[in-house]
């Protein structure tokens, strides 16, 4: 191996820490203008939901801001630059998760008049099953909040001279800051702010990548001949890294999870005024994430026909892939002061609004799951102290999980590997109680476990035992331009060593590919939940709540209304609008006894407006105006 002489790349400068700095400034001051504007009426259900009033533009925004995170801005191109344009078919697997979630998860949590998704499980089944979704929920997101925080700031340190734990430490500050003070309403004008911060990033690399590359023709000429735009390939081989079936398939699923049942994501949702606002905001954020994917695509083909005869990964100019990015834009910006601290701003705003969705929605869980039912007779200005006080600790162990993320290689497949562990069984589990009236607690317990256990096997197995060179080997990467050292010395080439041994499921079981996990988590729990289920005694239909259940199978049924009652299993559909809101609170109190703190105090004072009632003219269920409750 030849050694190679670095090209001269400038740090970071004066303008690119105003710039950067600019980006904090104004989030934080958003936080102080929401605590200033409404702190004479802030109750814990104004600071986590925002009072359920808000309107389709500015969540649609944050759903984006919140998912496409530095992981997508520093990630996705580096994919792209060293294994090709096959991530853009996760422009289709965008597509399934938010017609599945606007569709089929969307309406039942909405009109359930629900603050915590989990709340739903003890509505359908009960308590322990509520508390485990629960527990898994916090550990996803506090490890990938971690990943989220530490990826970005160690990438802009070893290239920008950007401060390691300063950037992670500011990272904490900020997003605690303005999620303390301002609460979600705070969160979602921030992330709207950001994700503007983030594709005018994202467009101004665009177009001096290409322009230095020497036109967009160029571009694809390049990329073409680097094997770049092979991107459908329809192998079914499960084991491969990234195939259409992979990623329109596995990624599906592990979106899904992301999406359809996360808290972060129906948090958000839920505070719209009415359901027909939180679809429209869902679909809007479809294109959000279409136009982030798009340039994050293009900025990887970008980058291959810019370092297509000098790779600086393997020059070893750079010590990690996610570093190719940032080493990109102060190569290419290195006469522009000023705009590398945009695109600095432009990967951090993906994280601030990550993180601080993640504060606010392991607040809100917290609060709503294990808090209330220790503390039900808390007063508003009590609880509003209390979530608060939750966003500050969260902040802290988010900032302080940073520190472990290290250890768990290159960003995009950390991250979605740990939402398809832990998000693929919740999911599952979220399935069974929406589509499947005969689950029934027991199953769901079952089926949780079952799918914990095959999605960590698969997982830690992968962690443990990589999968062959062959499965994920990038496209070929060429230092045929790169500049050789003045130097002599030879490399010592080290004595072959016998291959360590690998179990026999290493190259099967353990090589699946990281979108998989989730798929093998979900179909797992609904599987074993169901086998389970009618083993022990499937649920009445009779007992359940219309609203609880989602009739799925009206859709493959509807020439027969006979068969459609067949698979609703008992549950009577046929009443939901009319008796909705008379019936849920009474099932809720029967369910959950007169000793139970989670509903007993809100049954008797919060009832008449915590469940949204039906407008026959938006033909959707909306949330009653918030000063009539007061």
């Amino acid at each position: 191996m030849s050694n190679f002489v670095a090209p001269e790349v400038n740090k970071f400068v004066a303008w690119d820490y105003v710039v950067f700095a600019g980006l904090f400034l104004v989030s934080a001051s958003i936080g102080v203008f929401f605590a200033v504007k409404e702190r004479k009426k802030k109750t814990s259900d104004e600071f986590l939901v925002g009072g359920k009033q808000m309107t389709c533009g500015p969540i649609a925004f944050s759903l984006t801001s919140s998912f496409m995170s530095a992981i997508t801005v520093l990630g996705t191109p580096s994919e792209v630059y060293r294994h090709g344009a096959s991530f853009v078919v996760f422009f289709l697997a965008y597509a399934l998760v938010i017609i599945f979630t606007a569709e089929l998860f969307l309406p039942v949590f909405y009109r359930s008049g629900i603050t915590s998704t989990y709340e739903y499980l003890e509505l359908r089944f009960n308590k322990i099953v509520r508390l485990a979704a629960t527990l898994i929920y916090i550990l996803q997101t506090i490890l990938y909040t971690g990943i989220v925080v530490y990826a970005p700031s160690l990438a802009l340190n070893q290239v920008t001279g950007f401060d390691l734990w300063g950037s992670v430490a500011a990272t904490g500050i900020v997003c605690t800051f303005y999620c303390t003070l301002g609460g979600l309403k705070a969160v979602v004008w921030t992330d709207a702010f950001q994700i503007i911060v983030m594709v005018v990033g994202f467009v101004t690399v665009l177009i001096r990548g290409t322009t230095v590359n020497g036109g967009s023709a160029k571009v694809w000429e390049d990329a073409y001949e680097g094997s770049r735009l092979n991107i459908f390939d329809f192998d079914v081989d499960p084991l491969k890294r990234h195939t259409f079936w992979t990623i329109a398939i596995g990624g599906t699923f592990t979106w899904l999870g992301i999406y359809g049942v996360n808290q972060s994501t129906m948090q958000r949702c839920i505070s719209c005024k009415s359901e027909k606002h939180a679809k429209l905001a869902l679909y809007l954020n479809l294109l959000g994430l279409w136009i982030v994917l798009v340039c994050a695509v293009f900025s990887g083909l970008v980058m291959y026909s810019y370092y297509k005869s000098c790779d600086p990964w393997t020059a070893h100019f750079i010590s990690a892939p996610d570093q190719l990015m940032p080493y990109f834009v102060m190569d290419i910006f290195s006469s522009m002061p000023g705009v590398p601290g945009l695109f600095v701003a432009c990967a951090f705003s993906g994280t601030l609004s990550t993180v601080a969705a993640s504060i606010n929605a392991l607040a809100t869980v917290t609060f709503e799951d294990l808090v209330k039912k220790c503390f039900p007779n808390m007063s508003d200005k009590m609880s509003t102290w209390i979530s608060k006080g939750l966003c500050i600790l969260y902040g802290i162990l988010c900032t302080l999980m940073a520190a472990g993320a290290s250890l768990l290689g290159g960003v995009v497949q950390a991250s979605l590997s740990i939402h398809g562990m832990c998000g693929g069984p919740v999911l599952g589990l979220f399935t069974l109680g929406i589509v499947f009236p005969c689950a029934n607690w027991k199953g769901a317990i079952g089926g949780l476990l079952t799918g914990i256990i095959l999605a960590f096997w698969a997982g830690t197995g992968s962690f443990i035992y990589p999968a062959p060179p062959t499965k994920f080997i990038p496209l070929q990467l060429s230092t045929f331009n790169c500049t050789l050292a003045n130097s002599t010395q030879v490399l010592a080439t080290a004595a072959p060593t016998a291959a360590p041994d690998r179990p026999l499921l290493a190259d099967t079981w353990y090589s699946l590919s990281y979108l998989y996990f989730s798929t093998i988590g979900c179909l797992g729990c609904a599987v074993a939940g169901l086998l389970i289920s009618y083993v022990t005694g499937p649920s009445k239909g009779e007992d359940i709540p219309p609203v609880l259940i989602k009739p799925v199978c009206n859709l493959f049924c509807f020439w027969s209304e006979r068969l459609k009652a067949f698979f609703w299993c008992g549950v009577q559909h046929n009443s939901q609008e009319v008796d909705f809101e008379k019936n849920l609170p009474k099932f809720i109190a029967n369910k959950t006894g007169t000793d139970d703190d989670t509903f007993k105090n809100s049954i008797n004072k919060e009832n008449k407006y915590q469940f949204p009632g039906y407008n026959p003219e938006e033909k959707s269920y909306t949330n009653m105006n918030r000063e009539s409750r007061l």
